[in-house]
């Protein structure tokens, strides 16, 4: 059995309850289902998911011959506490209510979370938790288990699964992280497993912490921290964790057991009240991530840790084994074929397991990276950390505990009732009004690089919406930089004109709002279709010849671009410095320059589209010689008091392109040259690129380039709410926030972020003609009279 995680502040809320497995599984399924075939299964692994697994198959059909293989004793059990969320034990509620009224009555519960910061302790409460004890958990399934007749094999190590899979309808495998059924089948399963960067050890206090507690030890080795919460009356897990530098530098790696639990006992003295920790075969261990790309094979099917893991400072690998069995179990008895059966649990279980484990990666490496913002004030601090994994926001902390969330808006400069979203950020000598940014997106409209009247009114509406700064598409320097026929351009006295009736739209109908240029070359991703007729395809006549840092070109079939000499160097590099001058004569606020992505400039970036041998190829500073160079021109005609950016890709998403540690190198870089913020994107610079898309899975390396660095960073990527944008202001992770998809399903969507939050005052303001659309519409009614009566029978 794997040790249980303890589920974090941010623990998953309610995905069996919404995906309705708990009830279908309590009622269960058609008299012809994929359970009433599964009459004989066998379980390996005795943990807390094969178990409960086990005694639901038995107690929806006690005709079933079910049997659990565990290799340890009864009693044996690494680990000490386990939390449920509300949300689990509602499942277990319906499903089994003898399971859980025997929890019921273990379950010590509480609301704080305590978050010792510096020598200072900042609680905030609403959380709610509950926790046993582990070993207990696992006598009340073992009874429940007994009681309904399951079979179970304690000390025995389960048959070869190919065996059992021959021998019995269903085979369940629940044998942990290390699981000896997905690695007999790993040409089948197709597992991944990735150790991270922190060493921690499991171990136990004997009293009870009256709150969820993370403390933070900066001690001469480098920064330790413990994660505690209290399992029973009298007892409380404790689990300390640190860098894996840390831990060898502090010489943890030459300690037996006794001489680690009175070393971490020391070290975190105050928190255990001086109490001593013990251990229950505790050992340091590394925690590894387990995604599998498949989770049935025949009859056979992964649940739990054997499946997927999910980092114990968010998830708990305990909850996530409980609600893949009742999910399994509901699905058994819904279908009519056991393949049926297993093929719906995987696309039941599958979208939720992935949120949690992106969540739980977020939590880890929050974890892994707490160094960096030690320096924070601190209930910026504890608010940063309570919405590390994004699953707890500030709208949801604001629900949870008001005052504590109003004493970090206070402490961040928020005026009474304003969110942090619509607080103002100085960048030179240009004040945005809010952190919204309109991100910048290509349109494809334009007629010989002029920006018409799409674009008048693109930008125009979504100025009027109330963004801080509206970013134009990426402009392109010259007709060869672009990337297709419809892309704009500032390369002639007739673009600059035009845009120049944009900028005095905005700046005439959307006073406050400012309006920004990004400039660009397509480098080796030009000559190509209109998005919509094949994004990136080539055009299939009328193209015109590529230039990039090296001859490779973007995909298979795709045009390759001619290196670029010294003297087309210049030329490209007074091409930026031409268009920046054209800018500030159409009135632009800011500019930023494109580094990202994979075009020209990004290509110079990146060691995989760059494979020169002279000075602009090579290490680091070469790759970055030619655009810093493009940088210093377009600063020098830039005028002074105005704002210049840079967006980059922070990540290449491919094995052997930049690196988070190389893009931190380039932000500083382009900070040294004058960049007044960096905007951080990730990817699109090679093909073959394998992105980890989820809700915001960019802004960790701009957080990164923040605290490392202390500019000012725009977060971009899958940014969808207005809560995520307060989120992310108030903890400090970014300074402005760049939406795109929003922006074009609401051009409003500021004004209606703020309508939504009740909020009016100078962060944004209704234009005059639209004053009266400031209030949501009135709706219909949705609610129904309550029943008077409830009829039994």
């Amino acid at each position: 059995m794997t040790a249980g995680h303890a589920a974090g502040p941010t623990a998953d809320p309610g995905s069996v309850s919404r995906s309705g497995a708990t009830r279908r599984a309590a009622t269960g399924g058609p008299a012809a289902s994929a359970g009433r075939q599964a009459l004989r299964v066998a379980v390996i692994g005795g943990g807390p998911g094969g178990l409960y697994a086990a005694a639901l198959l038995k107690r929806l059909d006690p005709a079933r011959e079910v049997t659990v293989w565990e290799r340890n004793a009864p009693d044996d059990t690494f680990g000490f506490g386990v939390v449920l969320s509300d949300e689990t034990l509602g499942g277990i509620e319906h499903a089994d209510p003898v399971v859980y009224a025997a929890l019921k009555d273990e379950f010590v519960r509480w609301d704080d979370i305590d978050i010792v910061h510096r020598g200072v302790r900042h609680t905030s409460g609403g959380h709610g938790f509950a926790a046993l004890g582990r070993r207990r958990l696992l006598q009340i399934l073992h009874e429940r288990c007994r009681s309904l007749g399951v079979t179970l094999r304690f000390g025995t190590e389960a048959p070869h699964p190919g065996r059992l899979s021959e021998s019995y309808d269903l085979v369940i495998a629940a044998d942990g992280v290390r699981s000896g059924t997905r690695e007999a089948y790993t040409e089948v399963f197709r597992p991944s497993v990735e150790e991270h960067r922190c060493r921690y050890i499991w171990l136990a206090a004997d009293f009870a912490f009256d709150a969820f507690r993370f403390e933070i030890a900066e001690t001469e080795h480098g920064v330790m921290q413990l994660h505690g919460y209290p399992f029973s009356a009298d007892a409380s897990t404790v689990i300390v964790e640190m860098r894996e530098e840390v831990w060898r530098a502090a010489g943890f790696g030459e300690l037996d057991t006794a001489e680690t639990i009175e070393r971490c006992a020391k070290i975190f003295a105050d928190a255990l009240q001086g109490m001593p920790l013990r251990s229950n075969r505790s050992t340091w261990t590394t925690f590894r991530t387990v995604v599998n790309e498949r989770w049935s094979h025949g009859n056979l099917v992964l649940i739990g840790d054997a499946a997927h893991t999910a980092h114990f400072s968010i998830g708990s690998g305990t909850k996530l084994a409980v609600e893949d069995a009742l999910a399994l179990v509901a699905c058994l008895e819904e279908r009519t074929s056991l393949r049926e059966a297993l093929v719906a649990y995987e696309q039941e279980r599958r979208p939720v397991v992935a949120s949690t484990q992106r969540a739980a990666r977020a939590s880890l490496e929050w974890f892994e990276n707490l160094g960096l913002y030690l320096g924070q004030p601190g209930r910026q601090f504890a608010f940063n950390l309570l919405t590390r994994s994004r699953r707890v926001t500030h709208d949801n902390l604001r629900l949870r505990d008001a005052d504590f969330t109003e004493a970090v808006e206070r402490d961040f400069g928020c005026p009474p009732g304003t969110p942090p979203m619509f607080t103002p950020l100085r960048l030179r000598g240009l004040t945005l009004r809010n952190r919204v940014v309109v991100s910048p997106m290509d349109m494809y409209s334009a007629e010989d690089g002029v920006p018409g009247d799409f674009h008048l009114v693109h930008l125009g509406a979504r100025a009027l919406g109330g963004a801080g700064l509206v970013m134009t598409e990426m402009v392109c320097v010259s007709a060869e930089g672009r990337i297709t026929p419809g892309c704009a351009g500032l390369y002639t006295g007739r673009q600059g004109e035009a845009w120049r009736r944009i900028t005095d739209f905005v700046h005439d109908q959307a006073p406050g709002t400012a309006i920004g240029v990004q400039l660009g070359h397509s480098g080796r991703k030009g000559s190509t279709k209109l998005m919509w007729e094949g994004m990136d395809e080539p055009l299939e006549a009328g193209n015109w010849p590529l230039v990039a840092a090296s001859p490779i070109r973007y995909k298979p079939g795709s045009q390759t671009p001619r290196e670029l000499s010294r003297a087309q160097l210049t030329d490209i590099r007074e091409q930026f410095v031409a268009a920046a001058w054209r800018a500030a004569r159409s009135s632009f606020d800011l500019l930023e320059l494109h580094c990202a992505h994979g075009y020209l400039l990004s290509g110079f970036l990146s060691p995989l589209t760059n494979h020169r041998t002279d000075a602009y190829g090579g290490t680091l500073a070469e790759r970055l010689r030619f655009p810093l160079e493009v940088f210093d021109a377009v600063r020098s005609v830039w005028p002074e008091e105005r704002p210049m950016t840079v967006r980059i890709s922070a990540t290449d998403w491919a094995e052997g392109g930049t690196t988070a540690e190389e893009s931190v190198e380039i932000a500083r870089a382009f900070a040294a040259h004058g960049a007044d913020a960096i905007d951080v994107s990730t990817g699109q610079v090679v093909d073959e690129e394998r992105p980890a898309f989820g809700r915001s899975y960019q802004t960790p390396y701009a957080d990164r380039i923040r605290q490392e660095i202390g500019i000012p960073v725009i977060a971009v990527g899958a940014i969808s709410s207005w809560d995520d944008v307060n989120s992310l202001i108030l903890a400090g992770r970014a300074d402005l926030c760049a939406l795109a998809r929003p922006h074009l399903y609401d051009p409003h969507w500021t004004l209606h972020a703020a309508a939504e939050q009740e909020y009016s005052g100078p962060g944004v303001t209704w234009p005059a003609p639209y004053r009266a659309g400031s209030r949501r519409p009135q709706t219909g009614r949705t609610d129904a009279p309550r029943p008077r009566l409830t009829l039994g029978g």
